[in-house]
């Protein structure tokens, strides 16, 4: 999920002197994506091959997508919704039902992608990238055993103070309830306080609640960030102390999703980037930028070694299985954003 803090409009304007075979296209085509989330080469590429002219405009979470496209920002085609997000937004009527797989390149994808809870048999989305969301940690500040939630909800006395986690509600509760060892999608009163009791003695500790988790991590602010584990990569580049955690208690797995918006102006353009991006080739100039997984087959022949061979996108053999978490329902969501709320104050 995740390039998630950087806003820009981006008009990347393509060469039009080579037309495609099939002439099938031309004109615009308009996305709206998490920001530092979009591989420009890959978009160039789609320029040329198609004659469109792509315009990006940013988001910096799933819920401020979802709200301004529900007041009314107009003009997109395609949107990056996570996976609980696409649930959400097809059960709202608001995506376009484009039947990704009959697209001739549908063939391509891990058959791992074609029965997932939030789109059973990509009727309206295919994978853009997907990874794990932990948290990276400075192991010149601390040398113990990295792979434990302790580390953020009882933090030894080097990492007090020096804790930066997401300002996501889901990726923060849901740590906490793995930490507590208690459900997802939890509405026990019990079971809630805990987790309130938990965030609020933790609070003390945190210097900071920021997407922008590799940018404090690599300038020093803080020593430990949750933070999805292509940015973990990016942010060891800089700063080789820096390793990602698998914790034991578990830990989220997410899939960003290419779909297109209901009553999307270029329809046909947008269809023409989903086919597009389900190409091996295409799908690995995604991954080589963002450092993410991507779902399609035959891509990871063209995607570097350094992130092939990287601890961020091969777990460790004991590391538990990645936990997709289906959206919650109303209640549930209502008592998260209490807490949450409460939590921030």
């Amino acid at each position: 999920m995740k390039a998630k803090s950087v806003i820009l409009n981006a008009t990347i304007a393509g060469a039009l002197s080579i037309a495609p075979a099939a002439g099938l296209a031309e004109g615009e085509l308009n996305i709206f994506n998490w920001g530092e989330y979009t591989s420009m080469e890959m978009i160039e590429k789609f320029e040329k091959e198609y004659d469109v002219s792509v315009t990006i405009d940013a988001y910096d979470s799933n819920e401020t997508m979802l709200a301004k496209i529900k007041a009314g920002a107009t003009g997109y085609d395609i949107a990056v919704p996570g996976d609980y997000m696409v649930a959400i937004m097809i059960e709202e009527d608001m995506l376009e039902k484009v039947e990704p797989n009959q697209m001739p390149n549908y063939e391509n994808l891990d058959e791992r992608w074609k029965n997932v809870y939030w789109d059973p048999g990509n009727h309206y989305s295919i994978p853009w990238n997907w990874g794990t969301t932990t948290f990276v940690i400075n192991t010149n500040v601390y040398k113990g055993d990295i792979h434990t939630l302790a580390l953020l909800f009882d933090p030894p006395p080097e990492l007090q103070g020096r804790i930066n986690l997401l300002r996501d509600v889901n990726d923060v509760i849901n740590a906490a309830l793995r930490y507590l060892d208690l459900p997802r999608c939890n509405s026990n009163p019990d079971d809630l306080r805990k987790l309130l009791d938990l965030l609020i003695n933790v609070k003390p500790h945190i210097k900071s609640f920021a997407y922008e988790s590799k940018e404090l991590i690599n300038s020093g602010e803080v020593d430990i960030a949750q933070i999805w584990n292509g940015f973990s990569l990016r942010a060891r580049r800089e700063r080789p102390e820096m390793h990602y955690a698998y914790p034991r208690e578990g830990f989220t797995g997410w899939m960003d999703n290419l779909v297109v918006l209901k009553d999307a102006e270029n329809l046909e353009n947008a269809k023409l980037f989903l086919n597009f991006m389900m190409d091996p080739e295409n799908a690995a100039m995604q991954s080589n930028f963002t450092a993410y997984a991507n779902g399609v087959k035959g891509s990871e022949q063209y995607i570097s070694a350094e992130i092939l061979e990287s601890p961020e996108y091969q777990p460790p053999e004991w590391a538990p299985e990645p936990e997709f978490v289906p959206p919650c329902g109303p209640e549930v969501v209502k008592m998260y954003d209490r807490i949450w709320t409460n939590f921030l104050k």
